[in-house]
């Protein structure tokens, strides 16, 4: 079987830094959006509410532990928060997070809208926070795709999956 270890070390940092990227934007507009509905009491529905302020609590998850994983990788390379097992129980409990609760914010907006025929208050904001949640969830969609063949291959090799991961 061919080394992987030179993909995992470029395409790990890559791949947490995209996270993070992404999920600081769906972080800042969900927080916005979850303030200026607070402001004013304005929240379109009791459902838009509430998958509104998961939406929150999952972005500001995934920028913490992505940020940790990112500097793991880097200082603590050997040690069980950087290793297979770590990354995938992370990435299998955000995928989780992120399918539900985008996928609900979704429902609750009914399936997309169309902000120049929508009533919606913060139409186009709403649509944005929406569109973020589903780039964040293709993307932790690959990441678990990703650490699932690397633990298959470590298996494979009878490797632990407490064990590094290049």
């Amino acid at each position: 079987m061919a080394d992987t270890s030179i993909h995992i070390r470029r395409g790990h940092p890559i791949f947490f830094g995209l996270l993070l990227f992404f999920a600081l934007i769906e972080g800042c507009i969900t927080a916005w959006l979850v303030s200026r509905y607070n402001d004013h009491d304005t929240y379109p529905s009791n459902s838009i509410r509430d998958r509104l302020k998961f939406l929150v609590f999952v972005s500001w998850w995934t920028v913490f532990f992505s940020a940790a994983y990112l500097a793991a990788f880097y200082t603590a390379f050997l040690s069980f928060v950087a290793s297979i097992a770590s990354h995938l129980a992370w990435l299998a409990l955000t995928w989780i997070f992120w399918l539900s609760s985008t996928a609900a914010f979704t429902a609750a907006l009914g399936g997309g809208q169309r902000c120049g025929s929508s009533t919606l208050t913060y139409c186009s904001q709403n649509v944005a926070a929406e569109a973020f949640g589903w780039i964040e969830t293709i993307l932790i969609s690959f990441g678990l795709g990703a650490i699932l063949f690397i633990g298959i291959g470590a298996i494979r090799r009878g490797d632990r999956l407490s064990g590094e991961l290049a």
